[in-house]
């Protein structure tokens, strides 16, 4: 199933992001939230960020899968979903402020998932009416 993949691949992000934000709590000795450090505050929300997405994301994409749209088309959502999460993460990671990583992860995730539930909801409808 090539949603495993992505999903593999996202989830090992989202760790290396948890990971980030334990490593900053220690260095700043923060045991709860970001204690009102701006970097910790950073770490927190690129991980939060990409958790809030990615769970939707994949099961559009696991949907898509499993309603057998083309491997190929499957794939290049998938990759999408992961380089815009990266970059997202990326961007947020190294700028409080607005950034081209933050910027392009966001718009790419964004499009990306309005695609795919567009193709989910027209998908059910196609399949209703048949």
């Amino acid at each position: 199933m090539i949603t495993m993949l992505y999903a593999g691949l996202c989830t090992l992000l989202i760790l290396a992001l948890a990971g980030r934000v334990i490593a900053g709590r220690w260095r700043h000795k923060v045991g709860l939230g970001d204690g009102g450090n701006s970097e910790l505050s950073r770490l927190v929300r690129a991980h939060a960020n990409a958790v809030e997405y990615v769970p939707l994301a994949l099961i559009l994409l696991g949907g898509m899968e499993l309603n057998g749209y083309a491997d190929g088309l499957v794939h290049a959502f998938g990759a999408t979903l992961f380089a815009s999460r990266l970059l997202h993460a990326w961007g947020l990671a190294t700028s409080g402020g607005t950034s081209t990583g933050r910027f392009l992860g966001t718009v790419l995730t964004l499009l990306l998932m309005i695609a795919m539930s567009v193709m989910a909801i027209l998908g059910f409808v196609a399949g209703q009416a048949g």
